[in-house]
């Protein structure tokens, strides 16, 4: 039995797409193996570093933090309410200095100085097609850009975390569950649990250890537990924070609380799986109207008008 000639170049086609699509997977599979083999062997190394040691600044640094940190107290001063209202955003992005919010404030307000001058400046000796109109556009949106970058760098920032949080935070109540159910006081369950997580999830493993920092140093549970939701600023983690707290102040059952938060929370990630899933077919529409169902016009229907081109040109 002969092939028709028409799905010969289906084939073809056909083939030429497996081949560079498993070629694709191929080169992408590796590179993201290679990615993960790195980022593991980063982590393994960092394991037993303190985290808060930090390499000897060098003076023309230390010079540039100075300026900022001095500017930025100039602008805000550290009793003003935004100063506050700052630190607390800087840890939720995990930035726990002191200096953090001047520092903020200072390149701010250099940012939003410096960019007009600069352009400015440029204006004057090189560009000179603009007129008085659009260099004075230009930069009042350069000033906008200054003073807004920053706060859309933390928020990005802290978005991130926020992510890798989340990622973290089943394996570390199924640890904590199955510590406490070992008869592990709920303390030393977070301590061990901070440290099991560390290569797998070094930011949520960062968070424990500081609230249990702060354990030691004579803070009572409910503030540590306190501020962990707030920096973390987590809603799952909120929630378990709030278990926890009225499990201490009511004497109930810590492990049998912990068993039913953790089976609700995994009904709770089960739902949330089935309304991504569920989401997926109405989110194709778009790219297999634009990009597949295109390709596949091409391959089929792209022999068949060719011979139908040439029968007509014989003809």
């Amino acid at each position: 039995m002969e092939i028709p000639v028409v799905v010969i170049p289906i084939l073809i086609w056909g083939l030429m797409f497996l081949v560079i699509f498993l070629l694709l997977t191929g080169i992408f599979n590796y590179f993201r193996g290679r990615a993960q083999k790195a980022e593991l062997l980063k982590r393994i190394r960092e394991a037993g570093e303190d985290t808060e040691s930090s390499k000897s600044e060098g003076p023309i640094k230390k010079l540039i933090h100075a300026f900022l940190n001095s500017l930025g107290r100039h602008v805000v001063p550290v009793e003003s309410a935004d100063y506050s209202r700052m630190k607390i955003r800087f840890l939720k992005a995990g930035l726990h200095q002191a200096n953090a919010p001047a520092f903020y404030w200072g390149i701010k307000t250099f940012l939003m100085t410096c960019l007009p001058v600069f352009f400015l400046a440029g204006r004057i000796t090189v560009f000179r097609l603009f007129g008085a109109p659009a260099t004075l556009t230009v930069c009042v949106l350069l000033a906008l850009l200054g003073f807004y970058l920053p706060d859309i760098l933390l928020s990005v920032k802290i978005a991130g975390r926020r992510t890798k949080i989340i990622e973290g935070l089943p394996d570390a109540l199924d640890l904590l569950v199955v510590c406490v159910e070992a008869g592990m006081g709920l303390d030393s369950g977070f301590n061990r649990v901070a440290n099991e997580i560390s290569l797998s999830n070094k930011i949520l493993s960062d968070e424990l250890k500081l609230m249990n920092m702060e354990l030691r140093a004579g803070k009572s549970r409910q503030d540590a537990l306190r501020n962990l939701a707030t920096r973390t600023d987590v809603e799952d983690l909120n929630s378990l924070v709030t278990l926890l707290v009225q499990t201490d102040r009511f004497g109930t059952s810590v492990s049998q609380a912990l068993r039913v938060y953790s089976d609700s929370f995994r009904t709770k990630r089960y739902q949330k799986a089935e309304e991504i899933a569920a989401k997926l077919p109405v989110k194709l529409v778009f790219p297999c109207i634009l990009f597949i169902f295109p390709s596949l016009f091409v391959v089929i229907l792209g022999p068949a008008a060719i011979r139908i081109y040439q029968t007509f040109l014989h003809h």
